[in-house]
């Protein structure tokens, strides 16, 4: 089976790139493996609670985005223990936030409403 993926530094420099041109900021928060690291993209936009999506292989061999998890207003500090944790469990893990209305769109994930 031939691996197509992009290098994961390539996928994460083209999403920052791609957000600062809509005006929004993007950040590396956490590296992994530079070529064949997995990616967690952390969705943020002013006042509305954070949301890290991770894409997971799928039992089609596809690879989705899926909602690891949403911030909870009333303990904000928890998520990014969370996703802190995560990043040192997994060393090929790059952590990378988009901080931009709507950021989901720039993983081809629907809007979030919450």
């Amino acid at each position: 089976m031939i691996d197509d993926r992009l290098p994961a530094h390539l996928e994460v420099s083209g999403l920052i790139r791609a957000v600062e041109a809509e005006g929004g900021f993007g950040m590396v928060i956490s590296k992994g493996e530079r070529t064949a690291g997995t990616l967690m993209v952390i969705c943020c936009n002013r006042a509305t609670p954070a949301r890290a999506y991770e894409r997971m292989p799928q039992l089609d061999g596809s690879r989705k985005w899926v909602l690891s998890k949403e911030q909870d207003p009333e303990n904000p500090h928890e998520f990014m223990a969370w996703y802190r944790r995560r990043g040192e469990q997994d060393d090929d893990l790059w952590i990378v936030e988009l901080d931009i209305e709507n950021a989901e769109r720039f993983i081809d994930v629907a809007p979030h409403n919450g």
